[in-house]
């Protein structure tokens, strides 16, 4: 974009075309922000932005009556009689006259819980007045940050292309939206985005939706991170105090209640600030409430501010939503984040019912061509004026992206960047064409994620070549890889490659290859990591970590068929071998000997675990999620499971081809998944599994059914719904029949906040059953209870559990120390 050009752009937008506008100020003259400016007995409104300036698209001359109302000042109404555009009306409020003598207080009892009392008792009537309607919907958001480092634990950050200046100051997202929806309580909502902008995006579509707007305390809980206790919820009393501050009259008569908000407990999900309470009706005038990053156990959220303003409408005795905004600051290692989300809503129109295919999967669609909106029409239907910083950062980002997007200066930063230098020979290198989205990358010879060590193959260590591609308008990815990986101990090299294509962001399909020579632990679920084993063996001594190797071809493609249904296909080809130790190093009690490399006979590495054969597998699988919610964007589907219903996964596999008839067999597995949030009582997580093997008797131990067990007592991995604690790795493993369940329960502090002293710890309760059937042997269980979010300051992310196994008269009982991210 050329300067002059930008120059033009910023003083066009500084001009509105909108008809009526003007600004809001104190009587000291001070600017009013987010004030609500309405037309009398409508539900057409806006709001006033950061300076206290507003903007209303009225283009039919008449007599009309402006309703200017912010929380703390006196509502004030000027009428006037507009005969030719644009027009200027300002409006001064002055500072809201309470009277809380006028609150009768009955004897011995405190007149706000009286107040709040009757908003509960009313909260049913007072929100289905509102339960169905149409709306215009207007979304801004910004998010700024501050003191980003250049580099962060010697990962380079820069200049976020261009979003921070050099103090590492900046807005790293603007945006807005204009729309129309559809909602009918609790949460059906049918929402087209008619217009779409992002600053540093000119093919940009914003992520603002009506979609997490809905903030509604006539409900019982507000779903933030975890379930917060509404003020007018049914068993508010026991979480909050009440007492009112102010009273006064709005321009309509209606007399409003200033009550102050305060939580029992400091730990509970619970805001904290003011609900103003209509009297007579008790319905919400507004509120003006916080949140605690803690009380909803985000401890890098320092604070996040909830602002609703409601209309009345005399015709209709309606009090209707029409301003709502966010305020949020955060801040993790030094670095700062702050925030702000406006959401306007107008233009109501309310119904009495729905068509019934109203509301279906697709919540959001985008109108054609609504990110290529002109800056007239954004002038001309923009409910909040822009400020002179938003003004501006628009003009520099959309500069910036113009820039930083044409192939002259992508190919200067990439000459840059791809300079070869000796040293990259070990550190690794990459080439990049940034303009065709292109990279070439080498791992280098010492790369960290891939050195570890293992008792077949000793310390090894891993390089590769890589190769990607992508095209941004049709939404395809290409991936080719080349891996090599090198034993000390074993002294051998076993390369692998791997080609993978999606096809698009709409059903996601892809294809993909892969094939080469590896180790592969015989639980192809991989339940100890790299990482875990190396630890495990090199300072304790331990060889929990069984392996085998295989030369292998394999080819899959997989697609959302329909809405919320998945399918994959899987064809391989297979030559299996038994591997042996070739090392007995360790760090630590380097008089002990490892077990041996066969997962059923620990003691002698004489025998191998299986004899090398070949095998052919095709397996299919499938994915349901029933009720799947999604967007659909112009770059493609947004799937989001709701977990109103659980999942279900079913797996197929034929092993044919094979060395002898005795490795071929049938198997087929069927899976549930279910997560449901119980209101504010916790969380709570089921997993179950059943499978069956068929015409199995003499398989190989690869293909037996392992289960994921755990003998180091510690988890890194979080698959606390998939794994058992202390189940030895092959304990359990069968080629006949099973069936597997996870069920895990976090109390998201409910318990633990009402237990004086803990509840400052800001803990949580958890508690687990695992259980597990196999015919050959006694089912085994699993019974555990721990804590969660252990830690200091905003790093809560220790986890311990006390575990207590059971099979038959046998017993086993430990702790299991996790990490949580």
């Amino acid at each position: 974009m050329k300067p002059q050009t930008s120059i033009l752009l910023f003083l066009f937008s500084c001009f509105s075309i909108a008809q009526i506008k003007g600004k809001v100020t104190d009587s000291n003259g001070n600017a009013l922000p987010y004030a609500s400016v309405t037309i009398e007995k409508t539900y057409i409104g806006t709001s006033t932005n950061e300076n206290g300036e507003y903007e209303l698209n009225i283009k039919k001359s008449g007599n009309y009556t402006l309703v200017f109302k912010i929380l703390g000042y006196k509502t004030k109404t000027i009428t006037q009689e507009i005969n030719s555009f644009p027009v200027v009306i300002n409006a001064t409020l002055p500072d809201e006259q309470y009277s809380i003598e006028e609150v009768v207080v009955k004897s011995g009892e405190n007149p706000a819980n009286g107040i709040i009392r009757s908003a509960i008792a009313n909260r049913k009537k007072n929100t289905e007045k509102t339960d169905k309607f149409e709306a215009d919907f207007y979304s801004r958001g910004i998010f700024r940050v501050k003191d980003i480092p250049k580099k962060f634990m010697g990962i380079e950050i820069g200049d976020l292309d261009g979003n921070v200046d050099s103090t590492g100051a900046g807005i790293i997202y603007q945006s807005e939206t204009v729309s129309k929806i559809k909602f009918e309580k609790p949460n059906n909502l049918k929402e087209e985005i008619i217009a779409s902008k992002v600053a540093g995006n000119d093919n940009g579509f914003s992520f603002n939706t009506a979609l997490n707007t809905n903030y509604d305390l006539y409900q019982n809980t507000v779903g933030f991170n975890i379930p917060m206790i509404s003020p007018i919820a049914s068993n508010a009393f026991t979480y909050y105090k009440y007492k009112i501050e102010d009273s006064f009259t709005d321009s309509y008569n209606n007399y409003v209640y200033k009550i102050k908000v305060t939580p029992k407990r400091d730990k509970e999900p619970v805001f904290e600030g003011y609900i103003y309470i209509v009297d007579d009706t008790f319905a919400i005038y507004a509120i003006d409430l916080d949140i605690k990053g803690y009380r909803s156990q985000q401890e890098f959220l320092e604070s996040f501010k909830v602002v609703q303003n409601f209309s009345f409408n005399p015709d209709t005795k309606m009090w209707v939503k029409s301003l709502q905004s966010f305020d949020f600051k955060a801040g993790v290692f030094m670095m700062k984040f702050n925030g702000k989300f406006t959401h306007v809503f107008s233009n109501y129109n309310f119904v009495s019912n729905f068509d019934k295919k109203t509301f279906g999967s697709e919540v959001v669609t985008f109108a054609e061509k609504s990110n290529k909106k002109e800056i007239s029409y954004w002038l001309e239907n923009r409910p909040v004026p822009l400020t002179e910083e938003e003004t501006t950062n628009y003009v520099k980002k959309d500069s910036v992206y113009k820039v930083r997007n044409s192939q002259v200066y992508m190919d200067s930063v990439d000459a840059v960047s791809n300079k070869f230098k000796a040293i990259k020979l070990i550190t690794g290198y990459s080439f990049k064409n940034s303009f065709k989205n292109k990279r070439f990358n080498y791992q280098g010879l010492f790369n960290l994620s891939s050195f570890n060590f293992n008792t077949v193959q000793g310390y090894h260590i891993g390089s590769g070549f890589s190769y990607s591609s992508y095209n941004e308008e049709k939404q395809k990815r290409t991936i080719i890889n080349s891996d090599f990986q090198y034993g000390f101990s074993d002294k051998r090299i076993r390369p692998t490659a791997s080609f993978y294509h999606k096809f698009n962001n709409t059903n996601d399909a892809y294809f993909r290859m892969s094939g080469g020579n590896k180790v592969n632990q015989f639980n192809s679920s991989e339940p100890i990591s790299g990482i875990e084993n190396s630890v495990s063996s090199l300072f304790f001594k331990n060889n929990f970590m069984k392996l085998y190797e295989k030369e292998f071809i394999e080819i899959g493609t997989g697609r959302e068929v329909v809405n919320g249904l998945f399918l994959n296909a899987n064809i391989a080809y297979e030559n299996r071998k038994p591997v042996f130790n070739t090392t007995d190093f360790a760090i630590i009690k380097t008089d002990d000997v490892y077990s041996s490399n066969h997962p059923l006979n620990p003691n002698s590495d004489l025998l191998p675990a299986f004899d090398e054969h070949h095998v052919t597998k095709f397996s299919l699988s499938s994915r349901i999620v029933f009720g799947q919610k999604y967007i659909t964007r112009p770059d493609g589907k947004m799937n989001m499971n709701e977990g109103k219903y659980p999942t279900l996964g079913f797996t197929y596999t034929k092993a044919f081809l094979a060395t002898s008839k005795a490795y071929e067999y049938d198997f087929l597995e069927a899976r549930l998944n279910y997560y449901k949030t119980l209101a504010n009582k916790g969380d709570l997580e089921l997993n179950l599994k059943a499978g069956m093997f068929f015409g199995a008797e003499n398989i190989s131990f690869v293909d037996y059914k392992h289960f994921n067990g755990n003998q180091t007592h510690v988890r890194i991995d979080g698959q606390y719904n998939s794994s058992f604690n202390l189940l030895p790795y092959y304990s359990q493993s069968t080629n006949n029949q099973y069936f597997e369940l996870h069920a895990n329960y976090n109390d998201n502090g409910y318990f633990m906040n009402k237990i004086p002293l803990i509840n400052k710890l800001g803990w949580n309760l958890v508690g687990g059953f695992h259980q597990l059937a196999t015919p050959n042997n006694r089912p085994y269980q699993e019974i555990t209870v721990g804590l969660d979010r252990i830690g200091f300051g905003k790093l809560k992310i220790f986890r311990v559990d006390y575990v207590r196994s059971f099979q038959g008269s046998n017993f086993g009982q430990g702790f299991m120390f996790g990490l949580r991210f």
